[in-house]
């Protein structure tokens, strides 16, 4: 009887850090930021799970460490929409960073959540979409 009670007991800790450590790695939000670029690509891709996907280039030299592509996916559809109609242009990301990528949710550890700012041809602000 007392080996059963402790299998049980084991299996539910087990049960309960392994719920743990999968809500940290994948829904805990373990940074938020800003990235500034040049929308390269985005595309709706994937063979079960539709996501979306881009890319945005961002300015300045690259270093031997980091690059200056920035990779990243989006769930949101209006925001996914405003990318869409704004490939090439440079705008400014506000995204959350997650320990893991879940296949539903995106390829990407990066999903952006809203766009900050999308500038013109002249320089100037054209869209403000928080």
């Amino acid at each position: 009887m007392k080996a059963r009670k402790w299998l049980r007991n084991a299996i539910i800790i087990l049960v309960i850090i392994g719920a743990g450590w999968f809500y940290w790695h994948f829904y805990f939000v373990f940074a938020t930021g800003t990235k500034a670029g040049v929308l390269n690509t985005f595309q709706h891709k994937g063979i079960i799970f539709k996501t979306y996907e881009g890319k945005i280039i961002q300015s300045g030299f690259k270093a031997n460490v980091q690059s200056n592509e920035f990779s990243f996916s989006v769930t949101n559809p209006q925001v996914a929409a405003l990318l869409e109609k704004n490939s090439g242009r440079d705008m400014n990301l506000h995204y959350k960073l997650y320990m893991g990528a879940l296949p539903w949710r995106g390829m990407q550890k990066f999903i952006v959540d809203s766009v900050i700012e999308i500038r013109g041809v002249g320089g100037s602000s054209s869209i403000d979409a928080n």
